[in-house]
């Protein structure tokens, strides 16, 4: 068994289950006691059936697409390309994976661009 593997399938499968919509599947990648958190806004929201509550609530016609994942061992990081109506944003995830290959853990981070400080423009390049 390639637990790195799984973990990764098990990543890419939770982020596909949740642009299809599919909140059946959804509930098969889950623990019960899942926890789910967001750094930003300090919020937590812990078990299944409200974690579902919360992603079929959610307003707006939202998309998901990963951009990246990297796994080790029951662990994955996932960038993803998340448009909602007509906005782009981009969002780090991190997943967490028990010994049974349901994920019960995921931490939200989204990032919002800034400015840099001035005084570094002959080091770099502007994308």
């Amino acid at each position: 068994m390639d637990e790195t593997a799984d973990t990764r399938q098990v990543a890419t499968a939770y982020v596909d289950t949740l642009e299809r919509r599919d909140w059946a599947r959804l509930t098969t990648l889950l623990t019960d006691d899942v926890v789910y958190e967001m750094p930003q806004t300090r919020e937590r929201i812990r078990g299944r059936a409200a974690f579902l509550r919360f992603n079929r609530e959610y307003p707006g016609d939202w998309h998901l697409r990963v951009r990246r994942v990297v796994a080790d061992g029951r662990s994955a990081a996932l960038w993803l390309d998340v448009r909602v109506g007509e906005e782009a944003l981009d969002a780090l995830v991190w997943v967490d994976v028990d010994e049974a290959g349901l994920i019960e853990r995921i931490t939200d981070f989204w990032p919002e661009a800034y400015e840099p400080p001035a005084g570094r423009e002959h080091l770099v390049e502007r994308f």
